[in-house]
């Protein structure tokens, strides 16, 4: 009896501290089933925030939901009696606070601050992150909810709702040819090759042949921003940055996610834009598909044209897809490659064109110790470009083909980038390097003899740049590259149907070009500054400017292998204003180019004969003004203009003529109504001023002014229907003339009328 006694009690022990441990549980579970937390999300003007994205957390919780149509949310069934909420959405700054309750029910007001743009972080400037407010320059920024709202299709007609920014012609990418797309800013005067380097994700995608820029190579649903740098940045990119730089910039996965545009529009112009992405463990994978085609438009007006004349069109593909590795927090490793197809119609049956490119892209970006990163790119392209050519008769009844040409090219090319932080200074430096090889196998129908042109051209560029903040009103950025290049293996043969070819071999040529950069911004109060930049910057002739001549109607356009680079000489000064719910930025601007290549006309009679020439000195300054006004959390008015005054400084036969293609006015407006719940509005116009499409200043194109509209609203979920119309009142205007001759009269050559389309865009997660 006595060995069974404490058992019996160790037992009856036992049984009462478990019941006690779980009536504790049941008490605790009790209490937390109690606690509820609610609340409402609004911005500082006292309007309610949907869509905003609140985690609380707490000891025993992290629990996520969204804000509704009133801005309301709450939490129920929370396991502890305090903790933090989070709240997040686009275009504010993210707002953490704690809460706690003893009643069982917390009851919280998050009012969120809207993100200025000057708060907003670009890369390309200084090709290192910085605070847009910290640039000492002129920088746009295009943020996701700048591109969802803009109605254009094309991602060059987007861009041009930023004053200074031109294509060679006023066209759109839709119907224009792809040699027309050359890119200009500030005025620099426009010409097939761009003046201007446009990047995708740190990667040229600039032609390496002929200098243009396919637009239709990203897929806009991939994009997060996209950013505008005016002013010469050769002291960073090197050649082609002469007069700015345009940067696309893509999502990076972090989480799944989903994002489809397609819409259907006049002209019967279907569109779908599609971008879907993963993150596993560390690795992250993506892909994206864009497809469009429009039957187009005849570009010459009716009282000009005959039955040769039909519509100028286009299609395009794009497929991409990447793989990624994190490697850390901040550094990744990652593998790219694309796709491209598009095929053009431009304007009569026997004119088109079409381009094939393959592009591939590896790179890693990572930190090295806790003040040193390093970032890494090869990249390599090889395209196929073909084009045919014709006569028109005079009365436009009929045409001859005189030219089918084909253009090969390859690229190979890579850069390292180091970078330091210490307590003042930010310093980096790098090296890139690349060579370019092309040829243009031409078919001349009418002298019955097949011509080839081409060459090689190999680049190397090292630079170095400072970023020293001092007292924190003062930031200099002293940046420095060095550039060398040589063309070699350029040569031209014409092989005649009969008779002997006649072959020329260019001697081989070098040139390099040393590229400063001076920057000063000073700080006068939290909301003012002004900045002083003073620089120099280049543009290498392209392979196709080089050892390529061809004829188009009536014009013929002769090469020259002994063109020599573009060299400008530039600065500027700029004011800085923000003051809460307002932005402005004002910058006059100046800058002299020594050596422009130019289209310089030779005779008119019997044909016009053209040939690309250094002209001497090119003279371009002005001043350039934008600003957006934040009524509220939803609705916001912006507004840019530039005045430029370009001419001919240095010339034998053209000086103090104006720059072909470079208008005197240009100005942008939007106002924006954006709440997805009820209704998304923007309402954009654009002026642009006349322009001479020559370089005798005998053509002029007259001014025009276009509106563009976009409204949508969320349906579902995610889901939002919306309509865009670009020259949403069908004004037409003049984007090109034909010089006329003796025999034949200037033609016309019209933009795009009305585009309307109506369309549907999916996200997941929703924002």
């Amino acid at each position: 009896m006595n060995c069974r006694l404490p058992s019996i009690a160790d037992a009856a022990g036992r049984m009462v501290a478990s019941a006690c441990l779980l009536l504790g549980a049941l008490s605790i579970s009790a209490g937390a089933q109690s606690v509820m937390v609610t609340g409402t999300v609004h911005d500082q003007t006292g309007a309610v925030i949907s869509g905003a994205t609140v985690t609380l957390k707490s000891q025993h919780s992290s629990l996520t939901t969204t804000s509704g149509p009133g801005g309301e949310f709450s939490f129920s069934n929370v396991a502890d009696s305090s903790g933090t909420i989070l709240a997040t959405t686009p275009g504010f700054a993210p707002i953490e606070q704690a809460w706690s309750t003893e009643s069982g029910t917390a009851e919280i007001s998050i009012t969120l601050r809207a993100l200025a743009n000057s708060e907003r972080v670009v890369v390309s400037a200084t090709r290192s992150p910085m605070k847009l407010s910290d640039v000492p320059g002129s920088a746009v920024q295009l943020s996701t909810t700048d591109l969802a709202a803009n109605p254009s299709l094309n991602l060059d007609d987007l861009l041009r709702q930023v004053p200074g920014f031109s294509l060679f012609r006023r066209s759109s990418s839709r119907t224009a040819n792809p040699t027309t797309q050359g890119v200009s800013l500030r005025g620099l005067g426009a010409s097939g090759p761009s003046r201007a380097l446009v990047l995708e994700d740190g990667v040229s995608l600039v032609d390496p042949f002929g200098g243009w820029v396919y637009w239709d190579r990203i897929p806009r649903a991939e994009l997060s921003s996209v950013e505008v740098f005016r002013g010469g940045v050769s002291s960073l990119y090197g050649s082609n940055a002469l007069g700015g730089v345009v940067q696309f910039l893509t999502r990076v996965p972090a989480r799944s996610y989903v994002t489809l545009d397609t819409s259907f529009g006049t002209e019967t112009t279907p569109d779908l834009s599609l971008s879907a992405g993963t993150a596993i463990s560390r690795w992250d994978f993506e892909g994206a598909v864009d497809m469009a085609r429009t039957d187009g438009f005849i570009l010459v007006p009716k009282s000009q044209r005959g039955t040769v004349d039909t519509a100028a069109n286009s299609e395009h593909g794009t497929v991409d897809a990447g793989l990624g590795y994190k490697l850390s927090d901040t550094g990744r490793a990652f593998l790219r490659g694309t796709f491209f197809n598009e095929s053009r119609k431009n304007g009569t049956p026997l004119q088109n064109n079409s381009t094939g490119t393959g592009f591939g892209v590896a790179g890693i970006n990572t930190d090295l110790g806790t003040h040193d990163s390093l970032s890494a790119r090869i990249f390599g392209q090889a395209q196929g470009y073909d084009q045919t050519f014709s006569s028109i008769q005079s009365t436009r009844d009929s045409e001859t083909l005189t030219n089918i040409q084909h253009v090969p090219s390859q690229q190979l090319g890579g850069n390292v980038q180091w970078q330091h932080v210490l307590k003042n200074h930010t310093l980096m430096a790098g090296v890139d390097a690349q060579e370019v090889m092309g040829a243009s196998d031409e078919q001349l129908i009418l002298a019955s003899a097949l011509n080839v042109a081409g060459g090689r051209q190999r680049s190397t560029g090292i630079f170095a740049q400072d970023i020293f903040r001092l007292a924190d009103k003062w930031t200099f950025i002293a940046g420095v590259r060095w550039d060398d290049w040589k063309n070699f293996r350029g040569s031209t043969v014409r092989m005649p149907l009969s008779g002997s070819p006649v072959g020329t071999i260019y001697p081989d040529r070098s040139e390099n070009a040393f590229s400063p950069r001076l920057s000063i911004m000073r700080a006068l109060n939290r909301n003012l500054s002004i900045s002083l930049s003073g620089y120099r910057a280049f543009r290498a002739p392209t392979l196709n400017e080089l050892y390529r001549s061809f004829q188009q109607g009536i014009v013929i356009t002769k090469n020259n292998p002994s063109l020599r680079a573009e060299r400008l000489t530039g600065a500027e000064a700029g004011i800085k204003a923000t003051t809460g719910r307002f932005e402005s930025r004002g910058t006059f601007f100046w800058g002299d180019i020594v050596n422009p290549v130019t289209n310089v006309t030779l005779s008119t009679s019997p044909q016009i004969i053209r040939q690309r020439q250094n002209l001497g000195r090119t003279r371009s300054f002005g001043i350039e003004t934008d600003g957006v006004f934040h009524l509220n959390s939803s609705i916001e008015f912006a507004g840019g203009y530039q005045y430029t005054h370009a001419t001919v400084a240095e010339s034998p036969t053209l000086a103090g003529k104006q720059l072909a293609e470079v208008p005197t006015h240009q100005f942008t407006w939007e106002a924006r109504y954006w709440k997805p719940s009820r209704l998304m509005l923007s309402l954009e116009g654009r002026y642009s001023g006349a322009q001479f499409d020559d370089d005798l200043n005998t053509l002029v194109l007259d001014h025009y002014y276009v509106m563009q509209l976009f409204a949508g609203r969320q349906l579902w979920r995610g889901l939002t229907g919306y309509v865009a119309a670009e020259n949403l009142f069908n004004q037409r205007y003049a984007t090109a003339l034909s010089p006329p001759t003796a025999s034949t009269p200037s033609i016309t050559t019209l933009g795009p009328p009305i585009l309307a389309r109506i369309g549907l865009r999916y996200e997941f997660p929703a924002n």
